[in-house]
């Protein structure tokens, strides 16, 4: 079921929104169709974090090139 919405935004936006909207070839109302869905979506997903989970997060502080250099020495032990 279609409906129609109406916004205001600023007129610089919706000139690049087009723009894009013209290099993805895809209509503006379908990108914006797809971001609300994909926001409303991500929220939901949000919600069905466990406790445990969300405890648990932040807890490790991985600097990238930390974790990429430990990797590494992992593979090259594991494979020689």
């Amino acid at each position: 079921m279609e409906s129609k919405l109406t916004l205001k935004l600023d007129k610089h936006v919706i000139s690049s929104a087009k723009k894009y909207a013209k290099k993805q070839n895809i209509s503006l109302s379908k990108l914006i169709e797809n971001y609300l869905n994909k926001v409303t979506h991500d929220e939901k997903e949000v919600d069905n974090i466990t406790p445990l989970v969300e405890s648990l997060t932040g807890v490790i502080d991985l600097n990238e090139s930390d974790y990429r250099k430990g990797y590494n020495n992992f593979l090259s032990k594991k494979y020689s």
